[in-house]
């Protein structure tokens, strides 16, 4: 009876591949739609999805406003609470609207992110209209692949990464859409070393990071932190989207509260867990180096959550109370 069922209603994993092939041929409609677009209209695009969703979220955004503005105005302490509560509420569902609406916005953003690619592996360089981040970029040292030439900045298909030169070759095929897709709903996609794992990740890592909210790639070592984000990061500026790595900061220092600002940032999973504990740590506020998590890319994910986590970070410092030393530790759960 059960193998008859699993013929005629088929299994998860193929009702699965069905939903995700229905948006293969969506991503690709787009796909060839944007090759007739400029430059100028592709990159746009990261722009209008952003206003899509500070519209679609718009409502929300301004009952929290609201609701967060009486409780600072309020005395009474549990009124108060009870509209700090409220407000909680309401970012549980917030949460559950921006993925709504990043889910709507899925087959134009991966399509968007394909065809930049292909921009960038069949030419050498790109010419765009001049904007004030492509001359913040061009301005910084190691971007060499952008340069400003009046009202005009060209890019380059040729950069240096891990402290090599790399051209790009690389647009995604149908599979790796399909993994892209697989990794956005918060599933794990099993790839073989070579299969294109990176190239994978550029499609959801992109799509959330128009959301502007921060999205964490976790890798188990810092030459992988640094090597993927020199290697990737252009195609996510090129979109107009910010992208730096922890490891190359100490911690807590303005250059790595920074870094954690970026739409995208890069990182060891080590790193990510002590910012994470030192975060717990702090007196104030205004001292956290983390924001609030949105989403994480974590590579070679059986060795960050499985070997890996068996040991456990552990953090301590001293704290004064009175005339006592008494130490404080943290460690994340094994």
């Amino acid at each position: 009876m059960l193998g008859l069922l699993k013929r005629i209603l088929g299994t998860k994993q193929d009702r699965d591949l069905g939903k995700y092939q229905a948006n293969v041929v969506e991503i690709n409609r787009y796909f060839n739609e944007y090759q007739d677009i400029s430059n100028d209209a592709l990159r746009q695009k990261t722009l209008e999805f952003r206003e899509r969703i500070k519209d679609y979220l718009k409502n929300i955004d301004a009952e929290i406003t609201s609701i967060n503005q009486q409780a600072l105005n309020t005395e009474e302490y549990f009124e108060k609470e009870n509209l700090f509560k409220e407000v909680d509420e309401l970012n549980k569902q917030r949460d559950s609207a921006l993925e709504e609406v990043l889910l709507d916005i899925l087959p134009e953003a991966f399509a968007v992110v394909k065809e930049t690619s292909r921009r960038f592996m069949q030419n050498e360089s790109l010419e765009v209209t001049a904007t004030d981040h492509d001359r913040q970029l061009a301005a910084q040292a190691g971007k060499k692949y952008v340069t400003i030439q009046g009202d005009k900045a060209i890019w380059t298909n040729s950069w240096s990464a891990a402290g090599g030169d790399i051209t790009w070759n690389m647009v995604h095929y149908d599979v790796q859409l399909i993994g892209g897709m697989v990794l956005h709903d918060g599933k794990i996609a099993e790839m073989a070393t070579g299969e294109g794992k990176t190239l994978v990740a550029t499609l959801p890592a992109y799509l959330n990071g128009v959301a502007g909210e921060g999205v964490h790639m976790v890798t188990v070592n810092d030459y992988l932190a640094r090597r993927d984000q020199e290697w990737v990061g252009p195609i996510y500026e090129f979109l107009f989207l910010t992208v730096d790595c922890i490891d190359k900061y100490r911690p807590h220092s303005p250059e790595r509260i920074k870094a954690y600002q970026c739409d995208i940032t890069f990182g060891t999973n080590a790193e990510f867990g002590f910012d994470y504990l030192r975060d717990n740590m702090v007196i104030s506020p205004e001292e956290l180096v983390q924001r609030k998590h949105h989403y994480a890319i974590v590579d070679e994910v059986d060795s960050v959550l499985v070997d890996d986590a068996r040991t456990p970070l552990i953090i301590s410092g001293p704290v004064t109370r009175g005339s006592e030393d008494q130490e404080f530790v943290g460690s994340t759960p094994p």
